[in-house]
């Protein structure tokens, strides 16, 4: 009787499990970042754009056309999307916050990819993830998400010959280096030239040693679930890829943007200083880029787009040819926008279009609209319920976005009212909502009002005229500075409520 009645017990175990999705195979997850990536891509209809490989990947997947990050620099961005959290619950609003580690008011957040280590998940990282792309940088990187340490990338730019003669100078300028210390600089973080192109092989520049790395780690994690994070640097400045990726855009043939101008009507907090372009030797210290400059960053930015993809295309192909496409999740996401001179602009850290919307392709498997393309409004703070939905992993009850998981198989759904980003300047704290037609920005310091913007998209989708205030918009102005107070919680979609 005891014999049977615990053969029973095991026999109904196993039933519950099964029925649970227990004995399912676990879907493994790949992570890829890139770094100031426009939505400017092949499968973005930006066909003067050559990105094959990405393209390819948006085939197996969905494109989301509107997808937003919460502040549009780099360590703000990807805390907020890693802890799933807004910027005003991180405490970290820009790339020199208060705190030196988001865990420093944060200590004991989950991640998303610590949740899935506590899950069982073999959690691994290469290059930029956490903001900081050389770990003797700067100690952002968050060890308690991965498994095995982080690797990075050594941080050497240069190898043109004039290239290395400008980093050299910065370098022995900047250390007061002798002569026989001053090539010390490719241990460093030195800028010098805001582009060039080198005629080097992939491997040589950092994203071709990110990609050898992660295609190593698939090899080594095949058989075991695995979440594995790539933090591609391109391409952010300075633009360097291998010549031949600068070959495939002649310079004759360079589109630059047609809105060198700020917005008629612009706040004084809505521009910025162009602070990072600024630091390179070739961008003037003030004032205006030449044609020619604008033309050759606008060039170099395609460049390294290309290579970019040419090194997801490698992951990829690897991820085919171990048999992994199928019970692989994949996740590609740029961290923030980028301006290349439209609205007299230099960089990110605005509120604007430009800077806030980025790409987002993701692939399950199993999705039904694989292929398709989606105009739902979506943050990068709901990647993280969204993965742990995909992987049958419980959401903590901290998070702040929605999971969009839905979307893969039902991309026409009405979601979200409106998506938030926020970015400070001048003292003042600039938060922005975009909704289906509009982006609404307010600039408030405490509770003194310094200025408000209103782009109408359907009109001026390259937000060239605020028009926040004329007259005849002073009702939508109302509607959209309560929507704006009402806050995120507000504009999910009704049924996640």
């Amino acid at each position: 009787m005891i014999r049977f009645f615990s053969l029973s017990l095991v026999l109904f175990t196993f039933a519950n499990c099964l029925s649970n999705g227990f004995a399912e195979e676990r879907m493994n997850v790949l992570f890829i970042a890139a770094d100031d990536l426009r939505p400017e891509l092949g499968c973005y209809g930006k066909s003067y754009i050559k990105s094959p490989h990405i393209d390819k990947l948006a085939r197996r997947g969905m494109v989301f056309n509107r997808a937003y990050c919460q502040v549009a620099v780099c360590r703000a961005s990807r805390v907020s999307l890693l802890t799933g959290l807004r910027p005003d619950s991180t405490e970290v609003w820009s790339n020199g916050s208060r705190h030196k580690h988001f865990r420093d008011h944060l200590p004991d957040i989950v991640t998303l990819p610590q949740q899935f280590k506590k899950h069982g998940y073999r959690t691994v990282s290469f290059g930029k993830i956490y903001h900081g792309a050389f770990n003797i940088r700067n100690g952002w990187n968050d060890t308690a998400s991965w498994s095995v340490p982080s690797w990075f990338p050594d941080p050497r730019y240069y190898y043109t010959d004039k290239g290395v003669k400008v980093a050299r100078e910065v370098f022995a300028k900047k250390t007061k280096a002798t002569d026989a210390k001053v090539d010390d600089w490719v241990n460093h973080f030195v800028l010098g030239l805001s582009h060039e192109a080198p005629d080097i092989d992939d491997d040589v520049l950092q994203d071709g040693q990110i990609a050898i790395r992660g295609i190593k780690a698939l090899r080594e994690n095949k058989d075991k679930p695995f979440f594995l994070a790539l933090g591609f640097l391109k391409p952010h400045l300075p633009f360097i890829a291998p010549k031949k990726y600068w070959d495939m855009y002649p310079p004759e043939k360079v589109k630059i943007a047609s809105n060198l101008f700020a917005p008629k009507n612009a706040t004084r907090f809505s521009p910025t200083n162009w602070g990072h372009p600024r630091t390179y030797t070739d961008f003037p210290n003030k004032g205006n880029p030449s044609g020619e400059l604008t033309r050759e960053l606008t060039r170099g930015y395609a460049a390294c787009v290309s290579y970019l993809d040419a090194q997801i295309g490698r992951v990829l192909d690897e991820l085919d040819r171990l048999g992994l496409r199928d019970k692989t999740i994949i996740v590609l996401w740029g961290d923030h926008g980028w301006h290349l001179g439209e609205n007299h602009i230099w960089g990110k850290a605005t509120n604007f279009e430009l800077s806030t919307r980025a790409p987002l392709i993701v692939v399950d498997p199993r999705m039904k609209a694989a292929g398709c393309k989606t105009d739902a409004l979506v943050e990068f703070v709901d990647i993280y319920p969204t993965l742990c939905k995909l992987a049958n992993l419980p959401s903590p009850e901290h998070l702040e976005g929605t999971s969009f998981a839905v979307l893969l198989d039902q991309p026409d759904l009405s979601w979200k009212t409106a998506t938030f980003s926020q970015i400070p300047n001048k003292g003042y704290m600039g938060r922005s909502i975009r909704t289906s037609q509009y982006r609404f920005t307010q600039w408030t310091q405490k509770n003194k009002l310094g200025g408000i913007e209103l782009y109408d998209h359907k009109s001026d989708p390259q937000e060239n005229i605020n028009i926040a205030n004329d007259p005849e918009n002073a009702e939508l102005v109302k509607q959209l500075t309560d929507q704006l107070k009402a806050g995120w919680s507000q504009a999910i979609p009704t049924k996640e409520k």
